[in-house]
């Protein structure tokens, strides 16, 4: 069995980083000719909508892919179709160059054959208006607006054209509100919001729908405040979940807004957008010819299913059915899928998993594994060499950015770098394969100066000692950062996830004897690292490069030892 070791390990690697970036984990395009979500029919959109540039500075042109999503709303059988103008608008602010326009946003109602007085709306959000200039590098581009927002208002149309196949099962209504100078301060939303409120009195449930790049999963990134109740509702339909709520967090710190931050705080809603790759966001690389139906796929694998649950449930009848006071607590692991929790209950989870750590750091040092000060020097050590990883990071982000003359902005987005994506993976494969080497190196080290390779017995001891050493280190490190995340921002599952897979391998390992724990409890670990790590990456880009490096590298030193320990020969335990 000891030979087949290495090779079960370096597979557990392989198929789990191939889960995390989606071969199973992304659903696949369908065809035109598909019975459900279409991600064909969604391109046919998209290539009329992504003809031209169509942003505030080209009325004629916005006006044709105005006129055809009216065309369209009305085709697949709106009751009505709104436009609302809005004139002498002025954006974008605090820019050089500011335009002045009249924006249109759209609004198609279908109502459910059921009459009632008082119906509940769906409403589906996207805007159609694409970027105006911007500078590159040395160059002024244009977005031809075929993922932003090409596919928010492709997604919508599909997805509205699904659910009209079951409208005699409606509860509930459908809106689909356009809206246009989206990209110049929500100016649009903002308009209609203070003028026409009245629209919106009746909607239940809001799905923005949005796109910072034309690749990658469809990430759920942002939910209203108090969504315990449609976060829930998300997790009871969606196919193919992609979401943590930490993102929440981190972009309400953002200066980034869409315009779903108009109405989030009044109208419970959820937030959709993929967010790779950068350099194709708001430039002309945002073309038809570099969509991705995969990724749009992924929208509606998680979109339709949830929509036809609200619009078909009596339950969501009360418009104010999913109006709640707390936030969930989610993320997903690709494989296992979405975990979802209310605050309450992830504290008690959490709890669990730090008695359960205390009380195997107490017994491994009753068996003397290991000695607190040790352990305690070992975590500052691996707390030392991670901000030396960020600053590594760091050092590779203002590099890359110097190399072509792109603004750095450390910790922040950093655009116009095109190789980022290599930079990265290759960089943080050679950051990684250093780690291994020290950690081998050192290992070998601590071996001959504990056994003076006299026996074989006192080899395998000193062996065992040094991965005990750096694994309950790199837990008890993970133990304090998920208390300290947990007390700040009640959001830790980075830290939470790989000290409660080693904590529970541990300790199915000491009850049976069976290295088979070790192994299985660095899949969970592999597939939330790969997938959080890549959302982490595609969403701050190069500029946080440093970031990503320090969480891969404490994933790596909880990894490290449980793989020394099931590679370790029997006899040698």
């Amino acid at each position: 069995m000891n030979r087949f070791r290495p090779f079960i390990l370096i597979v557990t690697v392989v198929l789990s980083a191939f889960v995390a970036y989606g071969l199973w984990t992304i659903p696949k395009p369908q065809p035109a000719d598909s019975e459900g979500f279409s991600s064909a029919r969604v391109a046919a959109d998209i290539e009329v909508i992504s003809k031209e540039h169509h942003s505030v500075a080209q009325p004629q042109e916005r006006a044709r892919v105005r006129d055809y999503l009216i065309g369209r709303l009305k085709e697949i059988g709106a009751d009505t179709v709104k436009v609302f103008r809005h004139d002498s608008l002025t954006g974008p602010q605090n820019k050089h160059v500011v335009y002045t326009f009249d924006a249109y946003n759209v609004i198609a109602e279908f109502s459910p054959l059921k009459e009632s007085s008082d119906t509940t709306y769906l409403m589906l959000v996207a805007h159609y208006d694409s970027r105006y200039s911007q500078p590159v590098l040395k160059d002024t581009v244009w977005s031809y607006g075929a993922a932003d927002n090409g596919y928010g208002v492709g997604v919508a149309l599909e997805t509205v054209s699904q659910l009209m196949k079951k409208r005699a099962e409606w509860t509930q209504g459908v809106k689909v509100l356009f809206t246009d100078a989206e990209e110049v301060g929500m100016m649009g939303m903002k308009a209609l919001w203070e003028e026409q409120r009245d629209e919106f009195d009746d909607v239940g449930l809001l799905v923005n729908i949005e796109a910072r790049g034309p690749w990658g999963p469809a990430l759920l990134f942002e939910a209203c405040p108090g969504n315990i109740k449609v976060m829930d509702l998300y997790r009871q339909t969606a196919e193919y979940p992609y979401t943590y709520s930490l993102t929440t967090v981190v972009y309400g710190f953002m200066p980034n807004f869409t315009d779903f931050t108009i109405v989030k705080d009044h109208i419970p809603g959820l937030n959709f957008s993929t967010v790779a790759d950068i350099n194709h966001y708001h430039t002309d690389l945002d073309n038809f010819s570099n969509i991705s139906e995969r990724s749009i796929q992924h929208y509606g694998e998680q979109i339709l299913p949830l929509t036809q649950k609200y619009v078909t449930s009596d339950e969501y009848s009360d418009r104010n059915a999913l109006y709640a006071e707390s936030d969930a607590v989610n993320f997903t692991v690709p494989l296992l899928g979405m975990f979802n929790f209310s605050k309450t209950v992830y504290i008690i989870f959490n709890v669990v998993v730090f008695i359960l750590f205390l009380l195997l750091f107490g017994l491994e040092g009753v068996r003397g594994r290991i000695k607190a000060r040790d352990v305690f020097k070992k975590s500052c050590t691996i707390l030392l060499a991670a901000f030396g990883m960020l600053a590594l990071g760091e050092l590779v982000a203002f590099v890359s950015a110097w190399s072509v003359g792109a603004k750095f902005n450390p910790f922040g987005i950093v655009m116009g770098v095109s190789f980022d994506n290599i930079v990265m993976v290759a960089a943080t494969a050679v950051f990684l394969l250093i780690v291994i080497i020290v950690y081998a190196v050192m290992r070998a080290r601590n071996v001959r100066q504990v056994s003076g390779a006299m026996r074989a017995s006192a080899a395998a001891h000193a062996a065992s000692r040094f991965a005990y050493g750096n694994l309950y280190g790199a837990m008890a490190l993970m133990f304090i950062l998920s208390v300290a995340l947990l007390l700040a921002i009640d959001e830790n599952f980075m830290f939470l996830i790989p000290l409660m897979c080693a904590t529970v391998a541990m300790i199915l390992y000491h009850l049976t004897s069976m290295r088979f724990w070790l192994i299985v409890s660095m899949v969970p670990v592999l597939l939330h690292a790969f997938s959080f790590l890549y959302a982490l990456a595609m969403a701050l880009t190069i500029g946080a490069y440093g970031a990503i490096m320090m969480f891969a590298f404490l994933d790596v030193m909880i990894l490290l030892p449980l793989a020394d320990l099931y590679l370790m020969p029997d006899k040698r335990r």
